[in-house]
């Protein structure tokens, strides 16, 4: 309680939590060996080719037949390609080396009592969507292996100074952009503009491209409306030529709800890897919640952890909506006024003992690894070690701050600015906690909020950043904007992150395709002319 000495009254929870951590930890190491052997359901699971021949195993527990079906089984279930199951509704099938090929489309056609249906295979880790039908499948994916030469690349020994970008969006013109055009145009700004780490977002499989990559349906799968697994390696491993380390925008908090492209009702069951009833049904994200005391599901989402930094040498992640696994209200609604609010029942224990597993993985496998939390409720030991009673994180997002700058932007005059506040609310965390402050991240460029720019300088941006037409309005909006900017990383306690155009003054929000808009690419990009001419 050193730390902290408002924990006191709640000793008995936080030393539960620690038993739980152990004793957890403890049966894995039993069992398994290590937690890192733990979390290999990616080498068992899925495709793979090994001793000369194909093998394939799904967990299905419910399902009473199942089949591969692809362009090999002109996409009918045949008895050739049946699964054999085994204890634990784990199914499995070997064939043989000639039957499949490098880019063969593929399903798994699941029968349950009542009912069937195509499904992708849970671990499959190359997806791709048909043009014309929109619809994904899996696709054999064995090409020669990737060349990497970062093997001299460490984590920089220095404050976290992140780039907060999304691939499809990361271009000037108005389509999808890609890995390796990311890597070739965009890697060279983000190390010219001084950050040492890129945030990736929207890197696993997700069928709505609108939703920036958080309603995911393929965990261990690239996004292939961007490229190939090797071109997502291509991207790291030249970020990391450049000294730049790489972490993912991870989204384990929920999971889509689709079900021919996801994990819900997967094998005709509701509760497979989510909770059973309201409990697996988010609220607001229209989205499925995991089961995180489920077994299968531990395994399921720390092998995700694994495979990522193994198979793609990412260097850490942002772990998205943690502040919803923490709590069976998932944070909406709820003002965390007191410390009684983060010891009242309304804990997910569960979750909390997998995020602890999850950092501890993380750091085995990769000691100098940046893990960051998306948490607003403010909860106590988000940074320390799940031996010490906490999750395990190196970082909180201070997601009040860009919150106040907002504020105090549209509420207050610029005389009205005070400084002893302003210091405050830029300084105010615990002093063992690490946090990463920012002015204004992707949150604040989606349609139907404002840039900082925007806020400040309004309609004349449209006809006054000439450097020939002069304007005060504009003046003052360029000076705040770097103003804002300096002092939030002049005060920061661990790091800085900016979401890609933002430190420019990129114009105008952040709008994906959709109906409403005519399914228009004009605001789904990053305008860089703007920042390249010598005029503006």
């Amino acid at each position: 309680m050193d730390y902290d000495s408002w924990l006191k009254p709640f000793l008995p929870q936080l030393q539960q939590r620690r038993k739980r951590f152990l004793n957890r930890l403890g049966q894995i190491n039993s069992g398994w060996g290590s937690l890192k052997e733990y979390a290999s359901a990616h080498l068992q699971f899925g495709l793979h080719f090994r001793n000369d021949e194909w093998h394939f195993s799904e967990w299905a527990p419910n399902a009473k037949e199942l089949y591969l079906v692809g362009e090999f089984s002109d996409w009918k279930p045949k008895q050739g390609f049946r699964l054999t199951r085994g204890e634990g509704g784990i199914w499995s099938i070997k064939l043989h080396r000639d039957i499949l090929k490098h880019g063969d489309h593929y399903k798994l056609w699941m029968v349950w009592e009542g009912g069937a249906a195509m499904r992708i295979p849970a671990y499959a880790q190359r997806t791709v969507q048909d043009p014309e039908t929109l619809l994904f499948s899996a696709q054999v994916w064995y090409p020669n292996p990737f060349q990497w030469d970062d093997h001299g690349f460490s984590v920089p020994d220095a404050p976290a100074l992140i780039y907060e970008a999304h691939t499809g969006m990361a271009q000037d013109a108005e389509r999808v952009g890609s890995y390796i055009e990311f890597a070739e145009n965009i890697l060279p700004r983000i190390k010219e503009a001084g950050y040492n780490t890129l945030q990736l977002m929207a890197v696993q499989e997700h069928p709505y491209y609108g939703s920036f990559g958080y309603h995911v349906s393929n965990f261990f799968a690239p996004s292939g409306r961007f490229g190939t697994p090797e071109d997502l390696k291509f991207l790291v491993n030249k970020a990391h030529q450049m000294g730049i380390a790489v972490i993912m925008d991870l989204v384990h908090s929920h999971s889509v709800k689709n079900e021919e492209e996801g994990l819900s009702r997967f094998d005709g069951t509701n509760d497979l890897y989510f909770h059973y009833g309201s409990r697996g049904e988010h609220p607001a994200w229209d989205s499925r919640c995991f089961d995180y005391g489920k077994d299968e599901v531990q395994r399921f989402l720390l092998s995700n952890c694994r495979y990522w930094i193994e198979e793609f040498h990412f260097d850490g992640f942002r772990f998205d909506g943690v502040t919803s696994m923490l709590y069976f209200h998932h944070g909406l609604e709820k003002d965390f006024t007191s410390y009684d609010d983060y010891f009242d029942g309304q804990q997910d224990e569960d979750a909390m003992l997998y995020l602890a597993l999850a950092n501890e993985l993380i750091h085995t496998l990769h000691p100098k690894a940046l893990s960051l939390a998306e948490e607003m409720s403010g909860m106590p030991g988000i940074t320390l070690p799940g031996a010490d009673e906490g999750l395990g994180f190196d970082y909180r997002l201070s997601m009040g701050v860009p919150d106040f700058w907002i504020k105090l932007i549209k509420e207050k005059s610029d005389e009205e600015w005070n400084v002893g506040q302003i210091f405050h609310e830029l300084t105010q965390h615990r002093p063992e906690e690490k946090i990463v402050s920012y002015v204004e991240s992707h949150d604040q460029a989606l349609v139907g909020d404002k840039t900082i720019i925007f806020r400040l300088a309004d309609k004349e941006m449209y006809d006054f950043m000439s450097i020939d037409r002069p304007n005060l309005i504009i003046d003052r909006a360029i000076a705040l904007h770097k103003m804002l900017r300096l002092i939030t990383i002049a005060t920061a306690y661990g790091g800085y992150l900016n979401f890609m155009g933002n430190e420019f003054g990129h114009p105008e929000w952040i709008d994906f395709p959709r109906e409403g808009n005519n399914w228009s690419y004009q605001y789904a990009r990053r305008q860089w002319s703007l920042y390249d001419n010598n005029n503006l």
